[in-house]
């Protein structure tokens, strides 16, 4: 639990990140999770709790621990007068890198970054998108097992979004990083964590795989129907008769007749009803279920 005065930032939160996973932090801003980070780095107190981070208690053994972690902040201060070159030799120097192996490291991750070609370059002249891959780069440099990460893609265009989103997969895959993600971009926490924890208010609410979470809060789910066109008004009067499992209306989208039902459990019954009323069905696929569903699912549970 942290607490700023009146405000409770971070309300009695509980959780583990496993050994080379790439964890979701998700939540509204304002939901507690820059708090969160700067907690398990030991940059501030918790008013109450306790905190293990590879083994290190960030308050007692802070320095030893952040020489093992990387962060990379929503705004990555970079030296913008230095080019990219000289602020990541200047960093390789705080994190006390052999001095025989700074270059070399530094060569690595501009090229890694694809910034080998200006590196020169004074920062001053790079779009958001390169910094962000700069900044991404600096919090490299030292290999760290744990790589924190908040809203790594916040105003990127969507293309460096995906590239920054890509990079990051791929170094934890290769180099087995353990990444602690914190963002509000859904798709992105979709495409590339093994498990998320959903934060409302300070409080984690949720958590677990997209599977396991779809499958918990989700309960309506479209249907993806190709059937035989002659038989389009028949279908949809066996819609309409099985209010109990059909919700709103059939549309079409893409030349298939796309249905929601109110749960992954009714697809049998549905199907049966079609084909017992001599619908010819030739394809049925349920949609899957994402963790925006997921998370407003959620979120209005809260509110009611």
């Amino acid at each position: 639990t942290r607490r700023f005065k009146e405000l409770t930032a971070v309300n009695q939160i509980s959780f583990e990140v496993h050994k080379g996973e790439i964890f979701g932090f998700l939540g509204h801003n304002g939901a507690g999770k820059t708090t969160t980070v700067r907690l398990l780095n030991g940059v501030i107190k918790p008013t109450s709790g306790s905190i293990h981070v590879l083994g290190f208690d960030p308050q007692v053994d802070g320095s030893a621990l952040r020489a093992r972690v990387g962060v990379l902040t929503e705004t990555p201060s970079l030296d913008e007068r230095l080019s990219a070159n000289e602020n990541l030799q200047y960093y390789a120097d705080l994190y006390n890198l052999p001095r025989n192996t700074i270059k070399q490291r530094v060569d690595e991750l501009l090229t890694e970054f694809e910034l080998a070609d200006r590196a020169d370059e004074k920062v001053s002249s790079y779009s958001k998108g390169m910094k962000q891959r700069l900044a991404l780069a600096r919090s490299l440099l030292h290999q760290p097992e744990l790589l924190f990460l908040d809203e790594p893609t916040s105003g990127l265009d969507p293309i460096a979004a995906h590239r920054v989103i890509d990079l990051i997969q791929k170094l934890a895959r290769r180099e087995g990083c353990t990444v602690f993600l914190c963002t509000h971009n859904l798709v992105d926490a979709q495409k590339i964590c093994d498990r998320v924890a959903i934060l409302e208010n300070g409080r984690i609410v949720a958590m677990g795989t997209t599977t396991e979470l779809t499958q918990k809060h989700v309960r309506r789910l479209d249907v993806e129907l190709e059937i035989a066109q002659d038989d389009l008004p028949q279908a949809l009067s066996v819609c309409q008769n099985l209010e109990d499992i059909v919700l709103g209306q059939p549309r079409h989208e893409n030349g298939r007749l796309v249905v929601t039902v109110d749960r992954y459990e009714s697809i049998p019954d549905f199907l049966a009803s079609l084909v017992d009323n001599k619908v010819r069905v030739f394809r049925l696929a349920a949609r899957d279920a994402n963790l925006e569903q997921v998370y407003f699912s959620i979120h209005e549970k809260g509110e009611k």
